[in-house]
């Protein structure tokens, strides 16, 4: 049994029958990073001799009390995006000029997962300023696809990815603006949940946009997410971007059928993916429909208006929050992404509040569609990873924000889960898409789904 290959379920078990100890669970993801991250480049910061040091009293706590008194994820190794601060650890945003910053405080997520019991490994390379989809990042290195290392691992939450792909962590953590959770995610052939915003806090994370980013775990299960999600939401009531509301136990998903959930197919989103991709979803949407929902073909054109409206806030809001280091040192930003601020920083206010108002108009259609439709499948990504020596990253960024940056304009939650590969072997992502605060559909049918595929 190699302990760095389980999941949170798995290892949770274990631990809770204290038939593992979470230093030998830490060792062995060490062990792992060890032998794969000179090649993949997943991590800007290691804290190997801490992460002992916080396993050994994992371990002390969890032969004091009951598997009842245990924190839920007491053990569990993580992977953080850096982009999330932690207290007296460097939090860089894969930029240049954070290269040194310490914060003094931990993001409210990282406070509620160390409550639950998570250990943080390390910090994950993420595109510069999370604005980008590659990786490919001048101050920290490219980071590479585990499962070609020639290709892209997506991004931004690229090192988080690829560290879940390579085995060296169970669970990590990823931030979504216009799909840099689920394109990664779908890219590496791992989960990675975009919960609807407002569900999980974003103090303490570097912002890209204020009115599109997200946060949410990233993982090898959809049960998994759900366990993270849980420790994760609800209310925070020093964040301006929360939303008051109960939370759900969004582990207690089964393998259920699923009998009466109606689902929308996206064709007009798999008339725009590669062959092999739709060819997937296609089949994946008959297993839906083996399990007893209700699936047809819908018509969604209309979410390439939300996608172009995303496409123009995005850099916008980037540039508003960059704007004066931009001006006074530019030099500090690698050249796609300086690029893009730029571009960001010439809309006319007249285009940006045209932006605004398409994103009402589309969550008002969304709501619409979702009183008709339980779910939406769709390709999390157009295509299999990329090579990273092909386009570069603003154009790469059009390729594949397409299918999933419709989602962070209207703050629906979407999960991207493995469906199968290419000829070649690269993963290929479904996106499955609930109505707001229906994470717990969501993920019950992405677990219903990888009941009936294995």
């Amino acid at each position: 049994m190699k302990l760095n290959t389980l999941t949170i379920s798995q290892l949770q078990k274990i631990i809770r029958e204290k038939f593992i100890s979470p230093v030998e669970i830490v060792d062995a993801c060490l062990e792992q990073i060890d032998r794969r991250e000179e090649k993949i480049n997943a991590f800007i910061t290691l804290r190997a001799e801490e992460v002992r040091a916080q396993a050994k009293e994992a371990e002390t706590l969890q032969m004091k009390i009951s598997a009842e008194e245990m924190p839920p994820l007491l053990g569990i190794p993580l992977a953080v995006k850096d982009l999330y601060d932690t207290a007296g650890i460097r939090t860089t945003g894969g930029t240049s000029y954070l290269v040194d910053n310490i914060p003094i405080e931990d993001a409210e997520i990282i406070k509620r997962l160390k409550k639950a019991g998570m250990i943080m490994l390390g910090k994950t390379n993420t595109h510069e300023i999370a604005l980008g989809v590659t990786t490919v990042n001048p101050h920290y290195g490219t980071t590479k696809n585990p499962h070609d290392l020639t290709r892209i691992a997506g991004g931004s939450s690229g090192g988080s990815a690829a560290a879940l792909s390579a085995d060296m962590v169970p669970a990590a953590l990823g931030t979504d603006t216009g799909g840099s959770i689920r394109i990664p995610a779908s890219l590496c052939g791992v989960v990675g949940l975009k919960p609807t915003r407002g569900l999980i806090s974003l103090r303490g994370i570097m912002p890209l946009s204020w009115n599109l980013d997200h946060a949410g775990p990233m993982t090898r299960s959809v049960r998994d997410a759900g366990l993270m999600l849980n420790a994760m939401a609800g209310y925070d009531a020093d964040d301006a971007y929360s939303v008051k509301r109960p939370t759900e136990d969004y582990a207690s998903i089964t393998e259920a059928s699923l009998k009466h959930v109606r689902i929308g197919v996206a064709e007009y989103y798999l008339d725009l993916a590669d062959a092999e991709v739709a060819f997937a979803v296609r089949k994946s949407a008959q297993v839906f429909q083996s399990l007893g929902a209700k699936v047809e073909s819908v018509d969604v054109a209309w979410l390439n208006e939300a996608y172009r409206a995303n496409a123009l806030i995005t850099p916008a809001d980037g540039a508003a929050y960059h704007h004066e280091r931009m001006i006074k040192t530019p030099e500090v930003y690698g050249e796609d992404v300086l690029r893009r601020l730029r571009m960001g920083a010439e809309y006319t206010s007249t285009e940006y509040i045209l932006a605004c108002k398409t994103q009402a108009e589309m969550k008002w259609r969304m709501t619409q569609f979702f009183e008709k439709y339980d779910l939406l499948l769709l390709p999390t990504t157009a295509v299999i990873a990329p090579p990273i020596m092909g386009k570069d990253a603003v154009e790469q960024a059009k390729l594949l924000t397409r299918f999933t940056a419709p989602f962070n304009l209207t703050g629906v939650p979407a999960l991207s889960i493995p469906c199968g590969g290419a000829a070649c072997g690269l993963p290929i992502g479904l996106q499955i898409v609930g109505a707001s605060w229906d994470e717990k559909g969501v993920l019950e049918a992405g677990c219903a789904y990888e009941g009936a595929t294995k």
